[in-house]
This record gives C-alpha cells, sequence and structure tokens, in this order.
C-alpha cells in the first residue's frame, strides 16, 4: 500500500486528496468497493472496472486537452486492463460460477 492511500477495511480505501488544507492538514477520499456476503447479498459499493473506465475518462480528457505519448501509453494499458477483467467476467459467467465463492 502506497502513502497515497490507507486501507480502511476489506473493501474501503482512502485516497489522498490533491492539495492539503490551508493548516496543512492532509484529507482523503474514501472510496468503498462492492462487498458480497456469505448469503450471496452485496454490500453496495463501485468495482474495479468502475474505477478503471473513470481513470480512462479522465486521462483522455486530459490526454486531448495536453496530449502526450505516455498519457496515451497508459490510456491504452487502462484499456487492456479493463478487457482482462471483462474476459475474467465473461469466462466466470460461461462456466456458470459468476458470483460465487468457485473457481
Amino acid at each position: 500500500m502506497s502513502e497515497l492511500t490507507q486501507k480502511q477495511s476489506g473493501n474501503e480505501y482512502a485516497l489522498l486528496q490533491f492539495k492539503r488544507d490551508e493548516d496543512d492538514t492532509q484529507r482523503f477520499q474514501k472510496i468503498v468497493f462492492y462487498e458480497k456476503n456469505e448469503d450471496s447479498s452485496f454490500e453496495n459499493g463501485t468495482t474495479l472496472e468502475e474505477m478503471l473506465r473513470v481513470s480512462i475518462a479522465r486521462l483522455s480528457d486530459l490526454n486531448d486537452r495536453y496530449g502526450c505519448r505516455e498519457n496515451s501509453l497508459a490510456i491504452t494499458k487502462m484499456q487492456e486492463a479493463l478487457m482482462w477483467l471483462n474476459k475474467r467476467t465473461e469466462d466466470r459467467k460461461s462456466r456458470g460460477v459468476e458470483g460465487k465463492y468457485e473457481v
């Protein structure tokens, strides 16, 4: 875990805000991922896939304004990561184990 995040619990993380307060206090923003319960119910939250979609959209917007090779490569790698996560989900669905504690 980097100094930029603090793990709060199994599905909660605190992300470092860009700017400190005027009194130099460092603030964090909480990100909560969904969590599946033993009874197959869910605690609501976001997904890694959604975080990647937001990151791709944000960097694409920045790259449209201040484009560079490094931004373009980072976008491509995030798109690739999203593709692999979606492939994993499709594979689990086809095997009938999506949403279950099975490999």
